[in-house]
C-alpha cells in the first residue's frame, strides 16, 4: 500500500516540477514518471525477498526527487518512514504467526 500511495504521489509531482518549478517536462516525466512505474512493479513483487531491498533503495531514489520539487525531500523522508514502519510491523506479524 505504501508504495501504491507512493506511485501516486511521484506522478503528481510531474505537474508540479513542470508547471510551478519550471523544470523540462521531459526530464520531469521520465525521472518522476520512472519512479511511479517502479514502485507500481516493486508492489508487484513484494513477496519476493529482494524487492524490500530494491523497494528501501527506491526510497532514497524518491527523496533524491527533492532536488527537481524541493517538496519531495519532506514527502520522500515521510514515505521512508512508512516504508519502514510496514517492513517492521510486517516482521513483527510474521513472528507472533510463526509461534
Amino acid at each position: 500500500m505504501v508504495l501504491t500511495c507512493e506511485a501516486i504521489v511521484i506522478a503528481l509531482a510531474i505537474p508540479v516540477a513542470v508547471s510551478v518549478l519550471d523544470v523540462d517536462g521531459g526530464l520531469a516525466g521520465l525521472v518522476c514518471g520512472g519512479l511511479a512505474v517502479g514502485c507500481l512493479l516493486l508492489a508487484g513483487m513484494l513477496r519476493f525477498p529482494w524487492a524490500i531491498a530494491a523497494g528501501s533503495g527506491l526510497q532514497v531514489l524518491v527523496i533524491a526527487t527533492g532536488f527537481m520539487v524541493p517538496t519531495m525531500f519532506f514527502l520522500g523522508a515521510l514515505f521512508g518512514l512508512l516504508w519502514g514502519t510496514a517492513i517492521w510491523m510486517g516482521r513483527k506479524a510474521d513472528g507472533v504467526q510463526a509461534r
